[in-house]
């Protein structure tokens, strides 16, 4: 199984990322649990991507495609922004977050609390980023 979306760079396009996850993510072994985590993990990549990478930009977008093999869910999102690897990103402090009340900052660390792998790469003005889940057969 293969699905692709395409979005915009706008904030109000989570609503159509969302409600294409849930029609995807339709599998028997996925609990609803498991599936709100992982609709939670890939908007948060593509909400830090519309908002960081491209500045809300609607002329820019950010492609989506969903692929099930044996065993696990891959979600390969791919754009053309500024890049921003999630593996060198750097878990703050929460003690420090809470004392200072700040909004955000913490959507990273959800994203790889969820997934089991997450893989990046950037060539050619191209960054892909895959988030890997998976499961016990």
């Amino acid at each position: 199984m293969e699905q692709r979306i395409t979005i915009y760079c706008q904030t109000t396009a989570l609503a159509e990322l969302r409600d294409f996850l849930r029609g995807t993510l339709t599998m028997p072994f996925l609990s609803e649990n498991d599936k709100l985590q992982l609709i939670l993990a890939v908007e948060e990549v593509c909400a830090n991507l519309i908002i960081h990478s491209h500045g809300c930009n609607a002329k820019d977008h950010i492609d989506l495609e969903v692929k099930e093999s044996p065993g696990k869910l891959v979600f390969e999102i791919t754009d053309k922004g500024k890049a921003f690897n999630l593996l060198d990103y750097e878990i703050p402090d929460l003690n420090k977050v809470k004392g200072e009340k700040r909004k955000g900052g913490l959507g990273i660390i959800l994203v790889k609390r969820i997934m089991d792998e997450i893989e990046f790469e950037s060539a050619k003005g191209t960054n892909t980023c895959r988030l890997i889940k998976w499961f016990q057969s």
